[in-house]
């Protein structure tokens, strides 16, 4: 029988796995659509403990149908501080285990019915108005498109098996040795690191093993270098993001890599372990069933399948009880001593278990309000380049962002119906000060911005230098504890040149100074003015409500009634 190339094989190999591949951007596109900013917030709530990490990426992933995106938005929320190393790998191994649904569901027998469902929900995709429908039809449409590109694949390889060249340079292919098993392995990876998607890469295989090019051991072999190679789009991810979101990366590639070390000496044992399972999903995976007079394989999709799943599960199992391992030893990775200073992002004082105590939880709002203050100060010392002080103004801001985000929803959980006017009303002030104290932090990075990225001449730096130090005493009306040294003179009597002055010695600097350096001075000044501005707004927001007045009475309120035998009164009987 003679064979067109072009006709018989390209056309529906190219087309089917581009419909293929189209199917899987289609279904995961549409499905973030409608849900990754909800699974966004649940996976930074969710993933508090190695334990429910792994449970929030299994079910995460399940439902996206990405480990790839997952894992990039792992990394992602690593990066901003919302989610801490250590729940950040479990996260990733539930992410392997929840990708594999996807694979389940790829290995399922639709094939052309795929055409139909494709063209139905893209009918309703293209005329729909509504948003949440189109997005609901893009994951159908995507989801059917997937069976029909796989099964498009499928007839286009079949040719190959009467084509003696290519059975030939196949035929080095086959997963009958630990060295060919390892040559598959990272040929699958290299293609799947390519293409950064192991769902494609597992796609392809499946075609090649329903179609008798692939023998199913070798199919499977591949399977287990597509969970390899796709660790490669979490790398790139991190490579421009903070250390912990590049250890986050890291933890993905060497679980995946682990795993894969594990299971290659294992492999041949897993694969007789595989065959008799087979027998409850239909049977040998290797004997072959007649479709139109061709020999199809339709059972090696639901062995890589089935492979791919367990292994996930396996891998996770084995390396689960040694996650605090992972961690530390990720955390020495590109360590410095800037990591050993105080992590701002993170919360020191908020504890939810006090949240319903309000005589303790407002000393708590406050103690955390200063700190941020104290973090937003710290950008005084990056403007100056002091040794200590951190190292990159923009992480630093997204440190104190996050803390800020913390201290709001903590403090507006403490605003119950049943409080008092008085105590709501101390909860709205603790809001507006935190709130003034975010907008402080933003204009003190400003600062710190603008001077780190200019270079300033003597007579310039010499009013950026004044500038710096009237903030800085400024600072003390809210921050006593902060800011330059007391100076040896009375109360009163020291004194900064206000910011109109100094806007006039900026604009005298004539030829001392670019006209760059002039125009960062006027914007840095307008910064200063800003800040002045809100410290004084924050001194008289703490004045306004008589805080400690209030929270002496609430504790009262909440005091218990002594008992008679505590030497308190006893209680008079109801006549």
């Amino acid at each position: 029988m003679d064979i067109d190339i072009f006709k018989d094989i390209l056309v529906p190999v190219i087309g089917g796995l581009g419909l293929f591949m189209l199917g899987l951007e289609f279904m995961s596109n549409g499905i973030q659509a409608l849900s990754v900013n909800r699974m966004r917030e649940f996976l930074a709530k969710a993933a508090g403990t190695p334990i429910k990490g792994v449970m929030a990426g299994t079910l995460i992933t399940g439902v996206i149908q990405s480990s790839t995106a997952m894992t990039v938005m792992v990394v992602g929320l690593v990066n901003a501080g919302v989610v801490a190393l250590r729940p950040a790998i479990s996260v990733i191994m539930g992410a392997n285990i929840g990708t594999t649904l996807g694979n389940g569901l790829i290995a399922l027998p639709l094939g052309p019915l795929g055409l139909v469902f494709s063209g139905f929900f893209a009918l309703v995709y293209c005329f729909s108005k509504n948003e949440k429908v189109r997005n609901i039809a893009l994951s159908a449409m995507g989801f059917a498109l997937i069976f029909y590109g796989l099964n498009l694949m499928t007839g286009g390889l079949r040719p190959l098996r009467n084509m003696p060249e290519v059975m030939a340079l196949l035929s080095t292919l086959q997963a009958d040795s630990y060295i060919n098993l390892i040559k598959c392995v990272l040929i699958a990876a290299g293609i799947t690191a390519l293409i950064h998607s192991s769902s494609a890469t597992i796609g392809i295989v499946m075609g090649l093993g329903a179609a008798g090019i692939l023998d199913w051991k070798t199919a499977v072999a591949f399977s287990l270098g597509a969970d390899l190679g796709t660790t490669i789009t979490s790398w790139m991810a991190s490579i421009n993001l903070s250390k912990n979101a590049k250890r986050a990366a890291y933890a993905h590639i060497s679980f995946n890599l682990i795993g894969v070390c594990i299971t290659v000496p294992l492999f041949f044992v897993s694969i007789e372990v595989l065959r008799w399972g087979m027998q409850w999903f239909g049977g040998d995976p290797a004997v072959p069933v007649l479709v139109g007079g061709k020999e199809t394989f339709p059972l090696v999709p639901v062995a890589v399948g089935l492979y791919s799943t367990v292994f996930n599960i396996f891998n996770t199992l084995l390396l689960f009880p040694f996650v605090g391992v992972f961690e530390r030893v990720l955390l020495r990775v590109g360590h410095t001593d800037d990591e050993d200073v105080e992590d701002y992002s993170t919360p020191k004082f908020l504890n939810r278990a006090v949240a319903d105590d309000f005589a303790r939880a407002v000393p708590a709002v406050e103690q955390e309000t200063a700190r941020h203050l104290q973090a937003g100060a710290l950008f005084l010392d990056i403007a100056r380049g002091k040794k200590n002080a951190p190292s990159d103004p923009g992480e630093h801001y997204l440190a104190t962002d996050i803390l800020s985000r913390d201290i709001r929803a903590y403090t507006a959980a403490l605003m119950k119906e049943d409080l008092p006017y008085e105590q709501l009303d101390l909860i709205a002030s603790l809001i507006e000060e935190a709130d003034f104290t975010a907008a402080l932090t933003e204009s003190m990075h400003q600062v710190a911005r603008r001077v780190k990225r200019e270079k300033f001449s003597d007579k310039a730096q010499a009013i950026v230098d004044v500038a710096l130090d009237k903030l800085d005493y400024s600072l003390r009306e809210i921050l006593p504890d902060y800011g330059i040294a007391d100076p040896q003179m009375p109360a009163g009597h020291v004194t900064f040149p206000g910011v109109d002055e100094l806007r006039a010695r900026t604009l005298a600097l004539g030829p001392n100074a670019g006209a760059g350096e002039r125009g960062t001075i006027l914007a840095l000044l307008g910064s200063i003015e800003r800040a002045e501005l809100l410290i004084h707004r924050i001194d008289a927001e703490r004045k306004s409500v008589n805080r400690q007045s209030v929270l002496a009475r609430a504790a009262r309120q909440q005091a218990p009634t002594p008992r008679a035998d505590e030497g308190g009164l006893a209680p008079v009987p109801a006549e």
